[in-house]
């Protein structure tokens, strides 16, 4: 077997539902995972580990900051991160939320400085991509819930939902226009090369969604539609990212313009990847679906290699499938597991 198509070819072919080589592969894990599976294959880096289980070649590209210092430990908003180390890997955490004690949209615009975009320096996008022109390259993302969560506290971001709603349109409002003018300038400094963004949030838990579609529709609908209209402007491919049961917000996301569903957790509640095929599978692709809460962290290679053929199967019927975990690969996961997966990938996907 033989690849006949660039990474960047593949990808599109799928997202075009045209004819393609093989299905793509795509990749993501924590640090901890990355190096333990650059040793267990006795690869010089992680380039050579995707090389070898034909990982198709992604990169993102963003701007650099150059705007006034920042404390340490705090991001462009004010928000404090931590590293925490949970045994087997540590993560960044938030810890401080700057927006917790307002009460009121005067004061926030008395008091905070919201960043600006002039902040960046964008001009490195162009030389970043040269060479690159076989790559998918994915530029611009949105998930500014997450921010806002992050501003005010979570358990205050939701309850703002239903206590402060002026506060949370005024602080989404700001949020998306930062967020919208820095994917504007990603696509301006690299017209034509971005193949995908985020539009993200994260709407289900296990069970049902976190939060009514009326509310979704309310409060975070008019933010995402403008950043897939610039996206879809910008020639790029929308791929919506929520956890959980999310199928019965996928109509309204649909209508809003979405291309792909990430990362389809199949086990949890009403999404059987058969029936989100047969109801959503001529509107949208789907992206990941390889379970890393049972099957990766819990299962034997064979349960691996089982589910690796299923998804292509299934998910691939009407074409629009590309290949790779739910979420970021845990340390749980023997890297044994995560090779048996992309071998098996690559052996079953060709068309």
């Amino acid at each position: 077997m033989q690849d006949t198509m660039t990474p960047r070819e593949r990808w599109l072919a799928v997202l075009n539902r045209e004819p393609f080589d093989r299905t793509p592969l795509d990749y993501r894990a924590t640090p901890e995972v990355n190096a333990a599976l650059v040793e267990h294959m006795g690869a010089a880096n992680l380039d050579e580990v995707k090389q070898r289980l034909h990982i198709d070649s992604v990169m993102g590209v963003g701007p650099r900051y150059v705007g006034p210092k920042l404390e340490a430990g705090r991001d462009v908003f004010g928000i404090g991160h931590e590293m925490v180390d949970y045994g087997t890997g540590a993560y960044s955490e938030t810890v401080y939320n700057p927006l917790a004690e307002v009460e009121t949209v005067a004061e926030i615009e008395a008091e905070f400085e919201w960043p600006d975009p002039d902040w960046y320096d964008f001009s490195g996008i162009a030389e970043a991509v040269v060479g690159r022109e076989e790559w998918v390259i994915s530029g611009g993302s949105y998930e500014e819930f997450a921010t806002y969560k992050d501003l005010r506290g979570v358990e205050r971001g939701y309850m703002d939902l239903y206590e402060k709603p002026d506060m949370v349109h005024y602080c989404m409002g700001k949020l998306t226009d930062h967020r919208y003018q820095i994917a504007e300038r990603i696509y301006e400094e690299a017209p034509g090369r971005v193949v995908w963004c985020w539009v993200a949030e994260d709407f289900g838990t296990q069970e049902a969604l976190i939060m009514s579609p009326a509310m979704i529709a309310e409060f975070f609908i008019p933010h995402m539609k403008r950043m897939i209209d610039l996206a879809h402007d910008a020639g790029a491919y929308v791929f919506h990212h929520s956890d959980g049961a999310v199928r019965e917000n996928l109509p309204q996301m649909i209508e809003a313009g979405i291309d792909v569903l990430d990362p389809v957790q199949w086990r949890c509640k009403d999404m059987e990847r058969e029936g989100l095929v047969a109801d959503f599978g001529d509107q949208i692709g789907f992206h990941g679906a390889m379970d890393n809460q049972f099957t990766l962290a819990y299962g034997n290679e064979e349960d691996v290699r089982a589910e690796v053929r299923d998804n292509i199967r299934i998910l691939g019927e009407k074409g629009g499938y590309i290949l790779g975990p739910c979420h970021n690969i845990q340390p749980i996961t023997d890297p044994a597991l995560i090779v048996a997966m992309y071998e098996e990938a690559y052996e079953a996907g060709w068309q």
